[in-house]
């Protein structure tokens, strides 16, 4: 019997909300299939406040169309495994097929086809109508038309407002192919395809250069084939498979696909990359999808999955915020404080972009998010050259430059405050002593020490000091931790808070601890809040092995999920930024952190794996650790491992029983499900 593709999404009709749509990203460039606009990567308009993504005509916004009578049958369709959107028409006689695509190689480049294929006995020629709605203006660019080039038409224009006095201007150009009203397939031909190219670059040269490449792949046959081999490659280093509900298969592919869509391509790409905002590159306009702005949601929800399988991706990443270090030196000088403060919301500069005051100044746990990022990106790959050479020592040094300045001694309690913030739930601000902040601050710190011993760099002893004597809130008769200095339990919370500090802070508790955060602030956290929430609840009960509470949490996500294209909104009720990718990160967390209780940590890479009853297997492939690549099976019986790559030496120790098993490239170990974790094989078994 054949099963439904889980990473096929296919549809007889198109969902009535156009932000529904599904969407064509790489790094670089990225729109939704029938949208008259695209954005570029990093290029913002408007000042402070008022920054955002740069509109620009879409030369993609085509659809195919044939006549009504001729029509038997219509899908449309999002392949996540090649990255592409396609629609087909069957008809009597004939199939068109028009597929579009952000090209996961040639990131400068969108492209979409036309194909008409005939039967045999058909011998009339077949005309597909093609419309285009393309107005060559933009609001944020002054765009100008440029001579044509090689038969393609050519727009260019630098945006008109900065975001910071004196700041960048970038320039857009834009190369395509002109697209006629109709394609006939004549008589006499059973098969033909009609590529259409769109270039986009900073410069005139470079636009000249990508376009001519396209053409040339193109001519030779292989464009299409060129894309489809890089998602293959992608795909093959990362996969996540579950035996389970359709529905849960489909959403991790969705998931995956959507993150994966929003990250630079593997091995090295000819721009600066600026990051992944709530909405992608698909979205971002002015007034919607938070503009394009960079929040945690990228550090702190959609990472982490990256990082798993693609250290080098996520450095990219990392690289993004060491960039904008300059910006976050100058917030917090502006503040008062020394050290850094990277922006609650971020575009170019690194200067807060925020639109609303009090975020950009009160919620300050944005500097330990960027920070946990770096420290966990060290723990997975001791990878010491980022820190040494690419300026990531310097955003570790100013951010715990920072926190020992926002941090004042009291002296009645004995330990260090840090007051007037927002927390991450949004609906108190202004409250001192966030647990979420303090831990985090806290944890920055102590990775600062440590990193400071490992680059023989000696630290200021303050660091140890602050961080050590840093006031955690706890509430020592009900066991729990208030979100902050007089929170009254009961009191309602916009999202995830406290609950974060059993992961992913991992701030150390006994499951007593851990059960009541969690008992106090599930009933209390608002059910129209964000998608990403009910995530780390699942994550929590998964830890102490309640699955049912577990999955009736994450369940709730599916509300979040949009037909056909599992698009994902922000919020239930279909509020708030749409191809939320923040929802979709936590969502994989669950997945890739919860089921499988992987846990990143200073020696180790710990797991505990706990499959929900619909699930009745787990395969991981592609995990990367110390340069490892490492698939992982789960069932409820067994655990499998199985070593794809090897570059050091690495054995399993089960928490238990502390039975050894050495890994080895090419062969895998299988022992019973139990807790346990991967680490280098001790320097004295050899």
């Amino acid at each position: 019997m054949e099963t439904e593709d889980p990473a096929v999404f296919t549809s007889s009709t198109l969902p009535s909300d156009p932000r529904l749509l599904a969407t064509v990203t790489n790094a670089y460039l990225g729109t939704r299939v029938y949208r008259d606009i695209l954005h570029v990567n990093g290029v913002y308009n408007g000042a402070v406040g008022d920054t955002h993504r740069a509109d620009l005509p879409s030369p993609v916004n085509v659809r195919m169309k044939v006549l009504a009578e001729d029509c038997l049958s219509e899908t449309f369709s999002l392949d996540t495994r090649a990255g592409t959107y396609i629609h087909k028409i069957q008809c009597s006689g004939y199939t068109a097929t028009h597929r579009i695509y952000a090209h996961r190689s040639l990131v400068h480049l969108l492209a979409f086809s036309i194909t008409i294929q005939k039967s045999a006995l058909q011998t009339k020629p077949i005309t597909v109508n093609l419309q285009m709605q393309f107005t060559p203006k933009s609001p944020d660019v002054d765009l100008h038309k440029g001579p044509d080039f090689q038969g393609a038409q050519y727009l260019y224009g630098k945006t008109l407002i900065p975001e910071v006095e004196g700041g960048p201007q970038p320039t857009v150009h834009l190369i395509w192919t002109p697209v006629p009203q109709s394609v006939t397939l004549s008589g006499e031909e059973t098969e033909k395809s009609w590529e259409f190219l769109t270039a986009i670059a900073e410069s005139e040269g470079d636009v000249k250069r990508y376009f001519l490449e396209g053409k040339s792949q193109i001519a030779s046959g292989s464009l299409y084939a060129y894309h489809t081999q890089a998602w293959a490659e992608i795909w093959e280093g990362c996969c996540v498979k579950v035996d389970g509900p359709l529905s849960l298969s489909q959403a991790v592919y969705g998931c995956l696909y959507y993150l994966l869509s929003a990250t630079p391509p593997l091995g090295s790409y000819d721009f600066l990359f600026s990051g992944i905002s709530p909405g992608g590159l698909s979205n971002g306009t002015q007034n919607e999808d938070y503009w394009g702005h960079v929040f945690w949601d990228q550090d702190t929800w959609m990472y982490p999955n990256i990082l798993l399988f693609y250290p080098d991706i996520a450095c990219a990443i990392l690289k993004y915020r060491i960039q904008t270090l300059g910006g976050a030196l100058y917030n917090a000088q502006v503040q008062g404080y020394k050290g850094a403060k990277f922006p609650w919301e971020s575009a170019a500069t690194g200067q807060e972009v925020c639109p609303e005051k009090v975020y950009g100044d009160q919620e300050i746990h944005i500097n330990g998010d960027v920070v946990l990022a770096f420290e966990q990106y060290y723990h997975i790959t001791q990878d010491l050259k980022l820190f040494q050479q690419e300026g990531g020592w310097d955003v570790v040094y100013a951010v715990a430059q920072y926190w020992c300045s926002r941090a004042e001694w009291n002296p009645e309690e004995q330990s260090y405050h840090i007051t007037g913030v927002m927390p991450p739930d949004e609906y108190h601000y202004d409250v001192d002593n966030s647990v979420y902040t303090n831990v985090i601050a806290q944890r920055s710190l102590n990775f600062a020490v440590e990193l400071g011993f490992q680059l023989h760099i000696p630290t200021p002893e303050e660091w140890k000091e602050v961080g050590k004597k840093i006031k955690i809130p706890f509430d020592k008769n009900r066991k729990f931790h208030p979100e902050y200095d007089g929170y009254c339990p009961g009191e309602q919370v916009k999202q995830a808070d406290a609950v974060l500090l059993g992961f992913p802070l991992l701030y150390p508790m006994d499951s007593e601890v851990r059960r009541n955060d969690l008992e106090m602030y599930e009933p209390v956290t608002d059910p129209t809040g964000p998608a990403m929430t009910w995530s780390m609840f699942a994550v929590g009960w998964l830890e102490l092995k309640e699955p049912e509470r577990a999955q009736q949490l994450l369940s709730k996500c599916f509300s979040n999920i949009t037909e056909p294209f599992k698009i994902w909104v922000e919020n239930s009720d279909g509020s708030g930024a749409v191809n939320f990718l923040t929802g979709m990160g936590g969502f994989l967390q669950a997945i890739l952190f919860g089921y499988t209780g992987f846990r990143i940590t200073k020696n180790h890479l710990n797991f505990d794996p706990l499959c929900p009853d619909d699930t009745k297997k787990l395969t991981v492939l592609g995990v990367c650790y110390l340069g490892s690549k490492l698939n992982f099976t789960f069932t409820k019986e067994d655990v499998t491992i199985e070593v794809v790559r090897s570059s050091s030496s690495l054995e399993v120790v089960l928490a238990a029983t502390r039975q050894h098993f050495l890994l080895q490239e090419g062969r895998s170990v299988t022992f019973c499900t139990a807790a346990g974790w991967i680490q280098k094989v001790p320097v004295e078994t050899f």
